[in-house]
């Protein structure tokens, strides 16, 4: 077999503007909002914070900001979000987006419902190459975050993962326009992983051949909890389809599991932390084997390929 050509992602004028900002919710569309909102409910300690028009759900945990929203319709991604914490951080992007010729609509403060102290609610939707529907907005209120027992709820959603048929045009926009930096990439060009804070990542984008929602991520405290969630998932009949393991880029463990709507969800821990104020960093490219995206013998999900063999 051919090598796959290896390919550079580039990191344009604007990469790293964005160096305070972290994933805020994800909306979802699933077929049963009911079933999906119980079953996050009893998985993962998520209770609904709202009734959304048209029977979907908002759900978070318990108090602050919310984490999903659910919404009736064939399984699918409906949009992701984004809280910017940077000074005058959105105020930027905007026009960043406006400038590099991308529609930009008023976010409805409604979708703020926890916004910090002294912040006057706002936010922008865009589109990105793939037509997701990106939200970006002001600081918002996390209380309900590190509030609970790391073996039975997570922290806090942490990441995103994106499907794509054109990994290059999808980074060109995150990191070029909207100013996120590269941390890592497969060397074929198939998969890079893209940070906005001092998280190795918190988004990703995969180049799949679709588009859409490839899987999200919350955060737990240590190795230790994995035990605790493999039983937990275990006693609850949801099975661990991908894990334990450890991921080369971000060297987080993870395991992953199903909702009802067929998301993969994944669990994770210490992921590597980066200093853009003290340290310059360079892409790194890892070869486009399975032990690279887990090291612990490279074992793949059924859905993640790479173009070459160890």
């Amino acid at each position: 077999m051919s090598r796959p050509p290896r390919i550079v992602l580039d990191e344009p004028d604007n990469a790293g503007a964005l160096r305070r900002t972290a994933t805020s919710h994800i909306g979802l569309r699933v077929p049963d909002v009911p079933g999906t909102a119980t079953f996050y409910a009893r998985v993962l300690g998520l209770t609904t914070h709202a009734e959304l028009p048209d029977g979907g759900r908002r759900l978070g945990w318990g108090t602050g900001h919310h984490v999903v929203d659910l919404t009736p319709g064939p399984a699918g991604l409906d949009h992701i979000a984004f809280e910017i914490r940077d000074e005058d951080g959105l105020v930027a992007l905007e026009k960043r987006l406006r400038d590099a010729g991308h529609a930009v609509t008023a976010l409805d403060p409604a979708h703020i419902d926890a916004p910090a102290d002294g912040v006057q609610p706002r936010g922008v939707v865009c589109t990105d190459p793939d037509g997701t529907t990106v939200r970006f907005h002001t600081p918002v209120h996390r209380v309900g975050e590190h509030a609970a027992d790391t073996g039975r709820r997570p922290i806090r959603y942490q990441h995103v993962t994106l499907a794509t048929a054109d990994l290059p045009a999808k980074v060109a926009f995150y990191v070029g326009v909207v100013g996120f930096r590269i941390s890592d990439q497969l060397a074929d060009g198939k998969f890079a992983w893209l940070r906005s804070d001092r998280d190795h990542h918190t988004l990703a984008v995969v180049e799949t051949g679709r588009t859409g929602l490839d899987h999200y991520s919350y955060d737990l405290a240590e190795w230790a909890d994995f035990k605790a969630w493999c039983d937990r998932l275990t006693d609850q009949e949801v099975d661990v389809v991908w894990g334990p393991g450890r991921h080369g880029p971000g060297n987080n463990l993870f395991i992953f599991f199903d909702d009802p709507a067929g998301n993969h969800v994944e669990l994770s821990a210490e992921m590597e932390q980066f200093h853009d104020d003290r340290v310059t960093y360079t892409p790194r490219r890892w070869e486009p084997v399975p032990r690279s995206v887990n090291l612990w013998g490279g074992q793949l999900a059924t859905w993640r390929r790479t173009s070459e063999t160890d």
